[in-house]
């Protein structure tokens, strides 16, 4: 008889090694998120509000490229995009050598996690369809979770998690995002330029194709990502995409004699 599959199985102690590493590394960064976020939204509801929305409504950047935002949209767009992909990269790390690297396992965080979007989409839509004068329009609210502040509780509390149940949660929460990502790009989205959208592609491309042949020039991936990261913000889609789909085609497996 065969033995049944089990989810979360004990983990090689190479790359146990790996992911307390992490999990030491994060909780700091986690922390930080955290406090930053209480202290923005106690300056948000403070007599000194309107100094907080001066702040993040304060354009830097280089009109000529179209990259004139604002600060709060420099962090939404661009220190997010890091996060996503460092994201990516552990994702990747996890799919590839980790605790996820079987088919059977990685398919139930990812049939959670479509399931965790389907559910409180369709209760949005039954509550506002049963009552008078609701709208449907908003049904890709719900859908998203916060994939940042999931992260970082995870990584303060996560050394007294079990490691496979935090990759687990760490694929649930990935896929989560990208789905609300893929609804806000497709439905939500006023207009995506095919074109830029294009070229953003093309990077990626440029970019899995120098992966798969072995490139070890840092100068040379850097501004292909950054590219990639442009022409996507340009195209209308959010650009966190970028990130994680650059995490997700890094190399997880160095060569012997390559630097891990």
């Amino acid at each position: 008889m065969p033995s049944p599959s089990v989810l979360f199985t004990r983990i090689p102690k190479a790359n146990r090694g790996w992911l307390e590493d992490q999990l030491r590394e994060e909780t700091i960064g986690g922390a930080l998120l955290l406090i930053a976020a209480v202290v923005a939204m106690a300056w948000a509801n403070s007599p000194w509000s309107a100094q907080y929305e001066a702040f993040v409504s304060t354009v830097i950047g280089i009109p000529a490229l179209h990259l004139d935002l604002t600060v709060g949209e420099w962090a939404a767009d661009g220190l997010l995009a890091i996060f996503f992909f460092v994201v990516g990269l552990e994702l990747k790390h996890e799919l590839t050598l980790g605790t996820l690297s079987r088919p059977a396992q990685a398919a139930v965080p990812i049939a959670a996690a479509l399931g965790g979007m389907a559910v409180p989409a369709l209760i949005y839509i039954g509550i506002n369809a049963w009552s008078s004068g609701g709208s449907s329009t908003g049904w890709g609210i719900p859908m998203a979770t916060d994939i940042a502040f999931a992260l970082a509780v995870l990584a303060i509390v996560g050394r007294r998690l079990p490691v496979a149940l935090r990759a687990f949660l760490l694929t649930l929460a990935v896929v989560d995002d990208l789905g609300a990502i893929t609804v806000i790009a497709v439905f939500y989205t006023d207009h995506v330029s095919l074109i830029w959208l294009a070229a953003s592609l093309a990077c990626l491309a440029a970019y899995a194709w120098a992966q798969h042949r072995r490139v070890t020039a840092w100068w040379l991936y850097v501004p292909v990502a950054l590219l990639a990261w442009g022409f996507m913000h340009a195209s209308g889609v959010h650009a966190t995409l970028a990130g994680v789909v650059l995490g997700l085609l890094t190399r997880a497996r160095p060569d012997s004699g390559e630097d891990q």
